[in-house]
């Protein structure tokens, strides 16, 4: 997810506010006995080390009663240990470095206010796979952290390096960290790339295993969604991919290719977009090996 400026996220932050449940229900007698199992837990959700721009506001708007429920739930089966700190945030979700008894885990936690989904919602009408579902927006929300669920599954199969799901619950989702045990890797966007040809052509495999093999579309493939970890790109946020029958899916297609030459050419390059979509397109995929973790 894309860092979006500081006043720019001040105001989001605080109509994430103004629109999230209050907590007086954390004042009912067997709430207060939840939220003391898991206080100690969830008490780095506040911040800490370099993460300056964690304050009271967001656990206030991202911390809701089904929240704090799926939290509970999800320690108590030992899918987490503790949310530790803060890793990153954006309009739809925040992430939040977590310990757990099979090592440092990501734990993506989407918001449930109404203003956050609408523009979504696209993503998901038109995919066959989630037709016919209410669109109530709890249940949107929900609909949306199983899609990416399964997107992550799809993008392993075909052997593209996204992380490995582990756990979902209502709008909480628990993956690998792609990171060293204290921080996650850093965004594309963020680090110097020596070998920008070889970099490019790798992603441009992603985007055509992507669509010829596995028939997704990542459709928010840029530098922002593509961590840089032990000299390989790895892809996050799959939540928005649509397979190939979506009516968007081609203009989406076009976007990622068009994104992904434009960063190439931001870093030295002189890459034609039209060739590199006809590349995706039409030249055969390779068959890459699926990786761990699927069921």
């Amino acid at each position: 997810m894309a860092r979006e400026p500081d006043e720019e996220w001040d105001n989001h932050l605080d109509a994430l506010q103004r629109s999230a449940t209050q907590h007086q229900w954390m004042d009912e007698p067997r709430y207060k006995r939840l939220f003391r199992d898991i206080e100690d837990r969830i008490s780095g959700v506040l911040g800490g080390g370099e993460y300056e721009w964690a304050d009271r506001r967001v656990f206030d708007s991202v911390f809701d009663q089904s929240t704090l429920l799926a939290l509970h739930k999800l320690m108590q089966g030992g899918e987490i240990e503790t949310l530790d700190f803060p890793i990153a945030r954006g309009k739809e979700a925040h992430v939040f470095h977590a310990t757990t008894t099979n090592g440092p885990a990501a734990v993506k936690i989407f918001h449930t206010t109404n203003a956050v989904f609408k523009s979504l919602s696209k993503y998901i009408d038109g995919d066959p796979r989630f037709s016919g579902l209410k669109r109530r927006h709890r249940e949107l929300v929900n609909i949306w952290v199983r899609k990416e669920l399964r997107n992550l599954r799809r993008c392993r199969k075909y052997g593209i390096p996204v992380p490995m799901p582990r756990a979902n619950l209502r709008n909480v989702l628990v993956m690998d960290l792609v990171g060293n045990e204290n921080a996650p890797a850093p965004r594309l966007k963020d680090v110097s790339i020596d070998n920008v040809e070889d970099v490019f052509d790798k992603l441009l495999t992603y985007i055509a295993v992507l669509w010829q093999n596995a028939t997704l579309v990542h459709s928010d493939f840029s530098e922002f969604n593509v961590l840089w970890y032990e000299g390989t790109p790895w892809i996050i946020d799959v939540g928005q991919a649509v397979v190939e029958q979506h009516p968007s899916s081609k203009e989406f297609l076009v976007r990622d290719v068009t994104r992904t030459v434009e960063w190439a050419n931001r870093n030295g390059m002189a890459v034609d977009t039209a060739e590199s979509l006809l590349r995706v397109i039409e030249d055969p995929a390779p068959n890459l090996e699926p990786l761990p973790g699927l069921d």
